[in-house]
């Protein structure tokens, strides 16, 4: 069941109710970030009801504890996690010394609304006390232009009445983390300063784990309307600057506050003051203006490359925008320390650490919406730490490298064993990240320099973690998790088993490209190759004759196997009603699991094999995983079922606008965003390449009127147009360009046009 808080609009996500009852889902969805930091859509001047205040800087985490009674041998020594950090946009607001709180008090003409093309957040709405009424206007962003700058207005209009006005601007340390394993807080005060520039230094907590502390310094510098002056007020972990004004009806107040955020990732602590009052000073010199409008030429550039257009449906048009836009918010490629957190700016859980996610569903999207660099900045964070991933697999008691489920830097740092130890499959979108990349951009460069090393120390791991059934004949991967964790602990999973041999073929296949200097310093031997094309043989793969399909594991078939469609209304989401017991003994799927291996190895698979597979696992998929119904709607598109495709691309586009799965509260599914993306270009618009040869094979939705999108490849920028008749290829930038329209070989030079 859907549940729908803001208007459908193109390029806005906005609403005139203040929803009380779900204020924690309109924080996540107004939520802001610039790749550095960013905030959920809490209010400036606070909220006394039901909320979740989250301030988040990229980089800076907390290995929390997680030993328990039945720790067992390998397990991660640490869960690693995303630490709230200093409220910095707070000013709190009194009017003749009560202080405005828009849960109790009576307000009127209520506007919030997030700006998908500019990043920015605006919110207004007149307050009323007896005969006062006053209009209090809010706009923020966090620049992408400058990222250590957030820029905060607040203004005042009386509308009727005379009022003291009130402005305490602030810096509030005091802050909690709601996921959390033993305690909240995790900052102490290291300094604070008073003044023209006043700033808040933490630092985290000490830790058990050798892991570096993180020092931050946050500093603002308060312009008012008026130049008043202002009074400080001093208390542990809070800098608060006080403006005070006596208005009547007609009368204005404007603070702008322009905050700069500094960590020890970049600067050491003892220049950070230094720094945070430079990055002002070069701020103020600009001008608030000037700021804005290279914050939005920075986002008009990267709409010009990733904009999708579609005609005819408000509703999808929404939900892809808003996705690109906190994918973008979340990560654009410029730290290659950084990668793609689950809720990235919006929320605590997952820990905010690294996932499999990336590399199964950001990476195909940013190699079409993005320079090659910032796909480049992903591979590279993989390699940087390989080091991480062999401490893995040793402390599994094997060889090579296991990369982890969740980690900041590069060790293992979940706390569920069916995910530490099982959900070994992370390691194959890894590998697949580095073939994604060579094949979308021909360029063999970084696989044979860093991506060798990745690709040979998974393949040692996979050679190590098989073991060969002599009464089969085979080689066989026990006790692991498929993608669908609804299921723990199972022999032969058919996903895993057909990755991990495809990992061995494509390491051997480029093996024989690098130079023998880098074979001599793998010291790959040709016993150890041998190996590999062993099991590459001799692997064991469940599968069903009678039924046509790949079966997900070795005891599957023997579930109670029946359709979705069975379940009461009243049971679902099966995560938030039935017992862990039940569910992993049900046949109800989280995610796509064989299908997963149908799309990420598609040409190596027939349609009519595609095809059964889908028809007999998605009618028991439930999709409550943010990752499950973009790679069933490309499948869906692919095999001809149209109407389904459409439906579950509606599920991935509007996953959190519409809270399909009663969670977005917590924070956004941002690295499933770019399945939206994906079911559009990979599914409608059927884009492949493989063998240096670009192809689309498209369809139009029956309840659209068309699409258009970009892809960059290959040196060019292409736009693709779609309508209920035509598809046509047109060359905006490079040179011309040989590749597959509807089943036609065309060459565009400026424009090509098919017949759908």
């Amino acid at each position: 069941m859907i549940q729908r808080l803001f208007d459908i609009d193109s390029w806005k996500v906005a609403t005139t109710k203040l929803d009380k009852e779900h204020k924690r889902l309109q924080e996540s969805l107004t939520a802001i970030g610039n790749g550095y930091m960013g905030m959920r859509g809490n209010f400036e001047e606070g909220y006394s009801g039901d909320s979740h205040v989250g301030t988040y800087l990229a980089g800076v985490w907390y290995p929390d504890k997680t030993r328990v009674g039945w720790w067992k041998n390998g397990y991660p020594d640490y869960f690693g996690k995303v630490i709230n950090a200093t409220n910095f946009i707070g000013v709190d607001i009194f009017v003749n010394q009560h202080k405005v709180d828009t849960f109790v008090d009576e307000i009127k003409d209520f506007h919030l609304e997030l700006d998908l093309q500019t990043g920015i957040l605006h919110r207004h709405y007149t307050w009323v006390s007896g005969e006062i009424e006053i209009k209090f206007s809010f706009k923020r962003f966090v620049s992408v232009a400058q990222k250590e700058l957030c820029i905060v207005e607040v203004a005042a209009e009386v509308l009727k009445g005379e009022a003291s006005i009130q402005f305490n601007a602030k810096l509030d340390g005091n802050v909690t983390n709601e996921d959390s394993n033993y305690d909240e807080k995790f900052w102490l005060e290291m300094d604070r300063g008073l003044g023209e520039y006043s700033y808040l230094t933490t630092k985290t907590i000490p830790n058990d784990f050798e892991i570096p502390q993180f020092t931050v310094t946050i500093m603002m510098k308060n312009r008012v309307s008026d130049e008043k002056k202002g009074h400080t007020t001093d208390q542990e972990m809070l800098v608060q600057e006080q403006f005070d004004y006596q208005l009547k009806a007609g009368e204005k107040a404007k603070l702008t506050k322009l905050i700069a955020v500094v960590t020890s990732r970049d600067i050491e602590p003892n220049q950070q003051v230094a720094k945070a009052e430079e990055l002002l000073r070069v701020a103020e010199d600009a001008g608030i203006s000037k700021l804005e409008r290279e914050h939005k030429i920075v986002w008009g550039k990267r709409w010009h490359k990733a904009d999708v257009v579609i005609a005819g449906d408000p509703e999808s048009q929404q939900g892809i925008r808003f996705n690109i836009f906190q994918l973008f918010s979340t990560y654009y490629g410029e730290d290659a320390r950084l990668n793609v957190g689950p809720k990235g700016f919006t929320g605590e859980k997952y820990g905010g650490a690294t996932y499999w996610d990336t590399e199964a569903y950001i990476v195909p999207m940013y190699l079409s919406v993005t320079e090659p660099e910032v796909s480049q900045q992903l591979l590279k964070y993989r390699h940087d730490q390989l080091p991480g991933a062999l401490h893995n697999a040793r402390q599994q008691g094997l060889k090579g490298a296991l990369y982890p489920m969740v980690t900041f830097t590069g060790v293992e740092c979940h706390n569920e064993w069916e995910i530490t130890f099982e959900e070994i499959h992370r390691n194959a979108a890894i590998a697949y990240a580095i073939y994604n990349y060579t094949n979308y951009t021909g360029d063999e460069a970084y696989l044979l320099s860093d991506g060798i090393d990745v690709l040979t120390e998974i393949s040692r791991f996979w050679a190590d973690r098989v073991h060969y059934s002599k009464r089969n004949e085979a080689y066989m991967l026990h006790g692991v998790t498929g993608p669908n964790e609804y299921e723990n602990n199972v022999n032969n999973n058919w996903y895993t088993n057909t990755m991990a041999t495809w990992v061995l073929r494509y390491t051997l296949e480029s093996l024989k490209k690098v130079s023998k200097e880098k074979l001599v310093d793998l010291q790959i031997t040709e016993t150890e190759k041998d190996q590999w094309q062993d099991i590459i043989a001799k692997m064991y793969y469940p599968k069903n004759q009678e039924l046509g399909i790949f079966v997900q594991h070795d005891t599957f078939l023997d579930k109670d196997l029946r359709a979705v469609e069975t379940l009461a209304a009243t049971e679902r989401p099966l995560n938030q009603h039935w017992s862990w017991d039940k569910i992993l003994r049900s046949c109800f799927i989280k995610q796509a699991d064989v299908l997963q291996g149908l799309y990420f190895l598609n040409n190596e698979y027939t349609i009519e094999e595609k095809k059964k597979n889908f028809e007999f696992y998605e009618p028991m998929t439930v999709h409550e995983s943010s990752l499950s119904a973009c790679i069933h709607a490309i499948l869906a598109a692919e095999v001809g079922l149209e109407d389904k495709a459409v439906e579950l691309y509606a599920r991935t586009a509007r996953l959190d606008l519409d809270n399909y799965n009663n969670d977005t509260e917590d924070g956004l599914h941002i690295t499933s965003m770019s399945g939206s993306w994906l079911a559009i270009v990979q599914g409608f618009a059927g884009m492949r390449t493989y063998e240096n040869q670009l192809q689309f094979k498209p369809f139009c939705p029956k309840g659209w009127d068309g699409y258009e999108f970009k892809i960059s490849y290959r040196g060019r920028l292409l736009k693709i147009i779609v309508t209920k008749t035509t598809a046509s290829v047109i060359l905006v930038e490079g040179e011309a360009l040989d590749l597959t329209l509807c089943g036609e070989n065309v060459r565009v030079t400026d424009q090509v046009q098919q017949a759908i």
